[in-house]
């Protein structure tokens, strides 16, 4: 009795094994799990970016260097960026000479609402880009099931064709299915974990430059009242 080969499972041989569609689904797949790594590696950089900016206002306020200090922050920073539209603001308000009560109240909701503008602006920014992942982590162990599917019925209509069920025809066949829906793990779950951790760290960054804001205003409301240049 002649021995029966043993199949091979390699990744490469598995996909080379594959017909077009699984081949095209694989292919797919992975382009998408790049495409998501390098989306994540930008974001990251990114965020780190925002977050020393903010790190530089708050030491800036949290030492009491007022207004002055902030022109430490990084040139082209959009926690700067922000936080001087609102001081242009102000300083508006004090060129325009003595306010009053009303003339005060009304510039502190301009200098508010125009740093309201700037954030959703530069958050919008920063957000841009990272529906790739939510894509990628909903979508991809759909397509990766798809591939499964579609290599599954190949694999029967070669059973039915060979007349043999021998678990060494079988096998080889449901492996390549398998190996689509592993790749299409391997692509979701990797982005959706990228989506929560820099969608977190967007929020949280929203959250720090909302309370910078909210401590501008009222230190500027104080200045105004005093009747003192910023």
């Amino acid at each position: 009795m002649q021995p029966v080969a043993t199949p091979e499972f390699s990744f490469l041989h598995l996909f080379m094994m594959a017909d077009w569609v699984v081949k095209s689904v694989m292919i797919g797949l992975a382009v998408a799990s790049v495409w998501s790594w390098a989306v994540a590696v930008e974001k990251w950089l990114q965020l780190r970016k925002l977050e020393n900016g903010v790190r530089v206002i708050e030491s800036a306020l949290a030492e009491g260097r007022g207004v002055e200090g902030l022109e430490d922050a990084p040139r082209g920073d959009a926690t700067a960026r922000i936080v001087g539209v609102g001081m242009a603001e102000l300083r508006a308000a004090r060129r325009a000479g003595p306010l009053g009560e009303g003339g005060i109240e009304r510039a502190l909701e301009r200098m508010e609402r125009m740093m309201g503008a700037a954030l959703t602006r530069e958050s919008a920014r920063a957000e841009r880009g990272i529906g790739v992942l939510a894509t990628i982590g909903s979508a991809a162990p759909f397509i990766g099931l798809f591939g499964t599917v579609w290599g599954i019925m190949n694999a029967f209509r070669g059973i039915a064709a060979s007349n043999n069920t021998n678990l060494a025809v079988v096998a080889p066949g449901i492996a390549e299915a398998l190996f689509a829906t592993a790749l299409g793990l391997l692509a979701a779950i990797p982005a959706t974990i990228f989506y929560n951790v820099i969608t977190g760290g967007l929020d949280r960054y929203v959250t720090r430059v909302e309370t910078i804001c909210d401590e501008l205003v009222a230190r500027a409301s104080r200045r105004l009242g005093d009747g003192q240049g910023s």
